[in-house]
């Protein structure tokens, strides 16, 4: 006689078709992330689950229940602390990674920083985890050299991979599924560290309100999502940026308006040196220098600066200037 297998149920709670499907609740998205995380899963299970969540859309409240698992079994030092969680996990096409001169010029301001993402997954794009060469950077390999660093100059990178194996693994897979999992969207999710301010980016504008939702769900006390270049958490400053924030319980959405008027060509070459050079002030770049001053001016509010637009990019534009180069260059 043949024994269903333990992880059936779950699938056959997304794919009953029509009528009979439904989203998993928060408990049951929990333990079924948490046979996938150990390995209790087959492969065919695995599969038919993500993109079973993929056409339906993943829900804020399986997102929480699979955040949850994700903790449960890999979790950070509770003494390491952070201010901002910034996930970068779409990586940049046709831009550079200029939201890391933000979080750069931040730490060089005081501010701890955790960054975490993944590489690789998309072919023909960059991520940061590419550019932190430039400023004398290296990925930390675990908790205990994320702490070094941080300790050290303010902000340190660590990749899925390292603090989460298995879902790293499976962001791999989009090249065999030839579609994105649900996963992409949980790693950004996570703010590993429980840091009272994180950041996010999406490229669907219809992910912004799941993100944030989610956000909600997991405690998270100040949290934007935006939907930013090409998926990450970067304002374009020639184009409206939506915003959904998190802000102490209170779910908020408003418009961050363009910061120029003019529209820019993007760029065919994505040369590693130039954001070396913007960020040493050897270089100029009007679209860089523009994306950096309107990214920096939400991340403040985001941090608990007050003030109206103008007033948040006029401070922007003074950190920048401050920014202490020689913690980076």
């Amino acid at each position: 006689m043949t024994v269903e297998h333990p992880f059936a149920p779950y699938v056959r709670i997304l794919g009953k078709g029509k009528s009979g499907s439904r989203s998993l609740d928060r408990e049951e998205a929990r333990i079924a992330m948490g046979m996938i995380l150990d390995g209790e899963v087959r492969p065919e299970q695995l599969g038919a689950f993500l993109m079973l969540l993929r056409v339906k859309e993943e829900a804020p409240e399986e997102l929480a229940g699979f955040a949850d698992a994700v903790r449960e079994r890999y979790a950070p030092p509770a003494s390491l602390k952070v201010d901002l969680d910034w996930s970068s996990y779409a990586g940049k096409k046709r831009r550079h990674t200029w939201y890391l001169l933000v979080a750069l010029c931040l730490a060089s301001h005081g501010y701890r920083i955790f960054m975490h993402g993944a590489r690789g997954h998309t072919p023909g794009r960059i991520y940061v985890e590419d550019m932190l060469g430039q400023f004398g950077l290296k990925p930390a390999s675990d908790w205990v050299s994320a702490a070094t660093e941080l300790d050290r100059c303010g902000f340190t990178y660590l990749s899925i991979d390292h603090f989460c194996p298995p879902l790293g693994d499976i962001i791999q897979l989009r090249s065999i599924m030839g579609l994105r999992s649900p996963v992409h969207t949980l790693c950004r999710m996570l703010n590993p560290l429980d840091a009272r301010c994180s950041i996010d980016g999406v490229f669907h504008p219809a992910y912004g309100p799941m993100h944030q939702r989610a956000a909600s769900l997991l405690g998270t006390q100040r949290n934007l999502t935006m939907k930013g270049d090409g998926g990450e958490a970067e304002a374009r400053p020639d184009a409206d940026c939506q915003l959904q924030w998190v802000l102490e319980g209170e779910l908020v959405e408003c418009l961050w308006p363009r910061t120029v008027g003019q529209r820019f060509m993007k760029e065919d070459e994505l040369k590693p040196e130039v954001l070396k050079e913007v960020w040493l002030g050897t270089g100029s770049h009007p679209y860089g220098e523009a994306a950096v001053i309107s990214t920096l001016a939400v991340v403040l509010q985001l941090l608990g600066e007050a003030g109206d637009q103008a007033a948040l990019l006029q401070r922007a534009e003074q950190l920048w200037q401050q920014r202490k180069i020689e913690c980076f260059a």
